[in-house]
């Protein structure tokens, strides 16, 4: 089966090469990559255009900051694989995880697989408690109102059969996609597997974005996407 790699892309300039570089040698053989610039202002999108462009199957060029959420909306219009899985531009997550990730999908088991950082023994590096304490309390809000028992609803990490995840309507344009698409995928009754990854967290300093606000977001996304939405 092929999976279509999905990675937003927004002032990942000391990381997107490596990236790029890690997702090439992914042991999985067939796959296409596709980044979408949220119209990176550090010299992110001009190393796309001057050096990786050629290396991956397509950039798409946001004409200006969006967010998240537009990005991956984007980049699954412009999917083709059997399986889509979405892959953060930094260094936190491990492509090299793949093949456990689509595995419940290929064996027709599932049909969206979360990958938990809180779950199972691969390594995770110790960053910030009150991270983890909050994206916890998120998880278990969220299966309050999805009554799914997820551990980690917030993780980057989500594997989808594309037919599935390009006929969900995305309406958040920012961080509060993770929430939506849980609320929605719970709704439409699908097959959720979850499986523990390894976890490379990094700090405010080597460029983490999220913070407190976009916490109180998802909060009212849960209960948006729960209560007054459908699938």
């Amino acid at each position: 089966m092929k999976l279509s790699i999905i990675i937003p892309v927004f002032n990942e300039v000391s990381t997107i090469e490596e990236m790029v570089s890690k997702v090439k040698a992914s042991p999985v053989e067939d796959k296409e990559l596709i980044l979408v610039d949220d119209y990176s202002t550090d010299g992110t999108r001009e190393l796309l255009e001057r050096k990786l462009e050629a290396l991956v199957d397509k950039v798409v060029y946001q004409p200006r900051n969006y967010g998240k959420g537009f990005a991956l909306k984007t980049g699954f219009q412009h999917a083709t694989g059997d399986i889509v899985i979405i892959q953060d531009a930094d260094l936190e997550y491990d492509p090299d995880q793949y093949p456990e990730m689509i595995r419940p999908i290929v064996e027709n088991k599932a049909d969206v697989v979360y990958g938990s950082r809180f779950m199972g023994a691969g390594p995770h590096r110790v960053v910030y408690y009150w991270h983890y304490v909050g994206n916890r309390l998120l998880t278990l809000l969220s299966n309050m109102f999805t009554n799914i028992n997820l551990t980690d609803m917030e993780t980057c990490y989500k594997a989808f059969r594309r037919e599935l995840v390009q006929s969900i309507d995305i309406e958040e344009n920012r961080f509060g996609f993770e929430p939506e698409i849980t609320a929605k995928v719970a709704k439409r009754k699908v097959r959720i597997y979850e499986i523990g990854i390894s976890y490379y967290g990094r700090t405010y300093n080597e460029g983490k974005k999220i913070g407190w606000k976009d916490g109180c977001k998802a909060i009212w996304c849960i209960l948006k996407y729960n209560l007054f939405r459908s699938a």
